[in-house]
């Protein structure tokens, strides 16, 4: 099965390492990336065999033809802009979210899949976990009643991911709505089986900021031996520029309101700050009959009855690679190119997702409710 890739970074290599286990048969045979010289020169460091070409533009890797499946994995600002110049070809694609940043580009994408209804999965590893399809399966058996109240968190101990490294910028990837709780709000909606109608939320930075100079990076900065979140003490070397300067760009926290059709509304918050065991992420869906808890770190769920002494208490363990989402999705993407299943996540689930967190967005920068509609 030959693969086009546009943008070879970290996050799609993982995809393709996923898909490749489960389908020795794929292979990348097209490469369209700013780094090919890079590449070019050392392809065993990026994985890469003789075989691979390398392209300029998507016209040009799509010219060349042959390929069964186009992987998007580039920075952020770019996934609507590349999905719409292949789109066209009618080749299976997988999309990496957010699938969009802006407001623009999500018409513009939302347009062009009304047009080619291109087969797209969506990176939404989450919705594919063992943990929530039992959560799904448990909601939907009406066991603890209709849902009528959520509340959901995603506390993020790797929070420096978005303050040191590339993510910092919010050009490129539209704000912490887009690239955390997009997941969270794909995942919730999927539970309820509902579509939201309203939206209100809050940010606020009170960490990540400081006077230190715009572009300072770690290893220039006198404070290395010293601050908690320097590459000396975390060791981890994609935290690069220091979180404490003028240009970390990014909220360190968000908190969101959302009202479903039904009337009910799910609380959600996100915090970039927490370290170690206060990681957190999962939600609380709350019926009549009972309550039911789940958290992706622990791979733990329960069912609280509500008029019984009863709790019900299911362990999942945990996957490789967004909790085993990872590996889900790529099964479904090498199902969708042979023709044998129907993307899931889809684009749709990518639209509404995408929406939902711009019409966040623009509620906490002008302090307003939002309806979430396509406008």
């Amino acid at each position: 099965m030959k693969l086009g890739v546009i943008g070879y970074g970290s996050r799609i290599r993982t995809v393709i390492g996923e898909m490749m286990k489960l389908e020795p048969s794929c292979r990348v045979v097209s490469i369209v990336d700013i780094r090919k010289a890079e590449m070019t020169a050392e392809r065993r460091k990026f994985d890469l065999d003789d075989s691979t070409r390398f392209y300029d533009t998507p016209e040009e890797m799509l010219e060349a033809g042959g390929l069964d499946g186009i992987l998007i994995g580039t920075r952020c600002s770019l996934h609507t802009e590349m999905a719409l110049r292949v789109m066209p070809a009618g080749i299976p694609i997988y999309l990496e979210k957010p699938v969009s940043t802006t407001m623009p580009d999500l018409l513009r994408l939302k347009t062009g899949f009304e047009r080619h209804r291109t087969p797209v999965v969506v990176s939404f590893p989450l919705r594919v976990t063992s943990i929530v399809r039992l959560v799904k399966e448990i909601v939907d058996s009406g066991k603890i009643g209709r849902i009528e109240h959520a509340q959901a968190v995603t506390n993020v101990p790797y929070g420096g991911d978005y303050f040191q490294s590339w993510y910092r910028d919010e050009n490129e990837t539209g704000g912490l709505f887009l690239q955390k709780a997009t997941h969270d709000f794909d995942y919730i909606g999927y539970v309820l089986g509902q579509q939201p109608t309203t939206v209100a939320a809050m940010t606020s930075k009170q960490i990540f900021k400081g006077t230190k100079p715009a572009g300072l990076k770690c290893v220039d900065c006198g404070e290395n031996r010293t601050c908690q979140d320097s590459i000396l003490l975390t060791k981890n070397p994609k935290w690069e520029y220091c979180c404490y300067a003028e240009d970390t760009g990014n909220e360190d926290s968000g908190s969101v309101l959302i009202r479903y059709e039904s009337g009910m509304h799910v609380a959600y918050s996100q915090n970039f700050f927490v370290r170690r065991d206060a990681g957190a992420r999962g939600a609380r869906f709350m019926g009549y009959k009972g309550t039911l808890e789940f958290d992706f770190f622990t791979g733990v769920v329960r069912v609280f009855m509500h008029h019984a002494p009863r709790t019900e208490t299911y362990e999942i363990k945990p996957g490789e690679g967004h909790f085993g989402g990872d590996s889900a999705l790529a099964d479904n993407f090498i199902r969708v190119m042979r023709g044998e299943a129907e993307p899931f996540p889809n684009l749709e689930d990518g639209l509404r997702s995408a929406l939902l967190c711009l019409k966040a967005k623009a509620s906490a920068e002008t302090g307003t409710f939002q309806t979430v509609e396509w406008r």
